[in-house]
C-alpha cells in the first residue's frame, strides 16, 4: 500500500481531503447535509442500531420528512402571503383556522423527530444497563459473562472495582451499554468511596438497573438504594447460583408499590439464566422507549436536534401569537421564517459553507 500510494504521488496525484468526496456530492447536489452526515455516522457506528440508523438517513429518510415539514411551512406561509396582499379576492379572507391546521400540522412533525431523540442516543451508544449491589456480589464476573470477555478484574477481595467499566453487547432491537460499578456499601476508604459516588452517577443515567446479591435481601436492600437514586427500571438478579437450577422468570419494569422484587437465577460459571437475563434487560428498553419505528427516522446528531429546537420554538411562538392575535400577521409570520430556515440549515437547502467546513472536519480521510 505504502508503494502504491508513493506511486501515485510521483505521478502527481494528491492525497483526498478529509470528507472531499462526499463534500463535492453535496455540492453537486447529489446528496443533501444531512445525507452527508449519514456517511459519517456509518462509519463511526458501533452498533447495529446505529449502522440501520444511518444507513436510513444515508438513504435520505431524515432528509425527506424535513423537506416535507418545510414545504408544510411554506405552504402556511402562503396562506398568510395570500391574506396579507389579496385580502379583497372573490375567495375572502382565508380565516386564522387554516393558517393555525397548518402550523399545528407542521409542529406535531418536529416534535415527532425530536421525540426520538432518547432513543438516538440508544442506537449511538447503547442503553445503559447499570450492575449494581453490595461488594462480592458477583457483579464483575456478570459483567465479564455478559459482555463475553474479561474485561473485569475478578477477585475474593470486597471492593476490588474502583471505577465504572464498560462494554457494548449487540442484541435485537437495542444494543446493552453493560456497566460495572462499585459494591455499594459504607466505607471509610476515600478510593472506594470515590468508586461509589461514580456508581451513584451512573444510576442516574441508567436506563436499566440490575440489582445483583447471593441472596433475596440483598437484592431487596440493593433496590431500596437504587430507587431512590434512579427511576429506571430494575431487574433483581441472584447471582453465584450454580449449585441451582436457573429458572426463567420473566420480567417487567418494577412497580415501586411491591414489596418484593421477583429475582432471575443466574450463574456466571455456567452461563445459566444469562440469555434470559439479557432478554428481560431489552425487553425492559423496549417497554420504556418503544420499538425503533421503521417509518420514523432517528435523531443522532446534535446539530439536527439544534436545528429541529429552533424550528419547534419559532413555530411555538407563531402558534401563541396567532391563537392571541397579539402580532400583526406580516410580523407573525417571521417566525414561520425563521422555523422554514432552521430546517433548510438542517438539509442544506440554503448557503451553509460554514456548516459545511464544521460536518465535514470531523470525516475520515477522502470518505
Amino acid at each position: 500500500a505504502a508503494a502504491l500510494l508513493a506511486a501515485l504521488a510521483a505521478a502527481r496525484a494528491r492525497p483526498a481531503l478529509p470528507a472531499e468526496f462526499t463534500r463535492r456530492a453535496v455540492l453537486r447536489g447529489k446528496l443533501d447535509l444531512a445525507q452527508a452526515e449519514g456517511v459519517g455516522a456509518l462509519v463511526d457506528a458501533r452498533t447495529q442500531a446505529m449502522r440501520r440508523a444511518a444507513l436510513a438517513q444515508l438513504d435520505g429518510g431524515l432528509s425527506r420528512r424535513v423537506a416535507a415539514l418545510r414545504e408544510a411551512l411554506l405552504h402556511a406561509e402562503a396562506l398568510l402571503a395570500y391574506d396579507i396582499d389579496f385580502p379583497e379576492e372573490d375567495d375572502g379572507p382565508l380565516g386564522r383556522d387554516a393558517v393555525a391546521l397548518a402550523v399545528g400540522n407542521a409542529l406535531d412533525g418536529v416534535e415527532a423527530l425530536l421525540a426520538t431523540a432518547p432513543a438516538g442516543a440508544i442506537a449511538r451508544d447503547g442503553a445503559a444497563v447499570v450492575i449494581a449491589g453490595p461488594p462480592n456480589a458477583g457483579k464483575s464476573s456478570l459483567f465479564n459473562a455478559l459482555a463475553g470477555e474479561a474485561r473485569a478484574i475478578v477477585t475474593d477481595v470486597p471492593g476490588t472495582t474502583r471505577d465504572a467499566l464498560e462494554a457494548t453487547v449487540e442484541r435485537d432491537p437495542w444494543p446493552l451499554r453493560l456497566v460495572d460499578t462499585a459494591g455499594l456499601r459504607d466505607t471509610d476508604d476515600r478510593v472506594e468511596r470515590l468508586g461509589i459516588e461514580v456508581a451513584e452517577r451512573w444510576l442516574g443515567r441508567a436506563h436499566v438497573v440490575l440489582a445483583c446479591g447471593e441472596e433475596q435481601e440483598d437484592v431487596e436492600r440493593t433496590a431500596d438504594f437504587v430507587r431512590a437514586r434512579t427511576d429506571a427500571p430494575i431487574l433483581g438478579v441472584l447471582t453465584k447460583q450454580d449449585e441451582r437450577r436457573a429458572s426463567s422468570v420473566e420480567h417487567a419494569p418494577l412497580d415501586a408499590r411491591r414489596s418484593t422484587l421477583p429475582s432471575l437465577r443466574v450463574s456466571a460459571e455456567t452461563g445459566a439464566g444469562l440469555a434470559a437475563l439479557a432478554q428481560a434487560a431489552v425487553d425492559a428498553v423496549t417497554a420504556h422507549w418503544g420499538a425503533p419505528d421503521p417509518d420514523l427516522p432517528l435523531v443522532t446528531h446534535a446539530r439536527h436536534l439544534r436545528a429541529l429546537g429552533a424550528a419547534r420554538d419559532e413555530l411555538r411562538a407563531f402558534a401563541d401569537a396567532w391563537d392571541q392575535d397579539a402580532l400583526p400577521a406580516p410580523v407573525a409570520a417571521v417566525h414561520l421564517r425563521a422555523a422554514a430556515g432552521a430546517l433548510e440549515e438542517l438539509i442544506g437547502g440554503v448557503d451553509v459553507e460554514d456548516v459545511l467546513g464544521r460536518v465535514f472536519a470531523t470525516f475520515c480521510v477522502g470518505k
